[in-house]
Formats: C-alpha cells, structure tokens, sequence
C-alpha cells in the first residue's frame, strides 16, 4: 500500500509573515473567517460579541452584534436602559431573521446541485 503523498492536517506554527502581499492575502481570508465564526457564535449561544481588527495597510476592521454600545456596555457590566434592550433584542430577531434566510438559500442550492 502506497503512503499518501500530501501532508494532509497539521498544526502550523504561528510566525509572522514577512512579504506584504502574502500579509495583505492571509488578513483578507481570515478577516471574513473570524466573522463567520463571529456570527455562528452570535446565533448558538445568544451572545454579545464585539471584534476589533488592525489590517496590516493600519484599516480598522470591527464586527459588533447587536450593537456596539450593547457589546462594550456588558463587557464593562454597566447596566443598559430599556430603550437600548429594546434595541437589542430588534438587531438580535433581525439576524436571526436573516440567518434563517440565509440557510433556507443554502439548502435550495445544495438541492439543486
């Protein structure tokens, strides 16, 4: 039996990386990989999230659910008024709304390959 050629799964060490253009590349990649997991995060466990990002071209990136004065509110534990509870709970029925959405699009397409 022949041995697989690749090297398949396995761990990477974190190094910095050097050339700009493979800086620029790898940010944009994980850039929207952190926001999907940032978003399944959300949507499983009914968390606030907030999320700062430093581009290496020095752009701040930031995802915030429901919204950013919720986010910094319980990472500060200071308590938040009704009108911004309200607030809350309308961006968390509206991402889930479109969560919905979107899943319900997903499957139709898998359906269809």
């Amino acid at each position: 039996m022949e041995r697989k050629k690749t090297a398949g799964r396995r761990k990477i060490p974190l190094v910095k990386i050097e050339k700009h253009v493979d800086q620029y590349s790898t940010f944009s990649k994980r850039c929207s990989d952190l926001y999907k997991e940032g978003s399944e995060l959300v949507r499983e466990n009914d968390v606030d999230l907030g999320i700062v990002l430093t581009s290496p071209t020095d752009k701040t990136y930031a995802f915030v659910h429901p919204t950013s004065n919720a986010a910094i509110d319980r990472f500060m534990n200071l308590k938040t008024d009704f009108g911004d509870q309200i607030i809350v709970e309308n961006s968390r029925n509206k991402v889930n709304q479109l969560n919905d959405r979107l899943n319900e699009l997903d499957k139709r397409e898998e359906i269809a390959k």
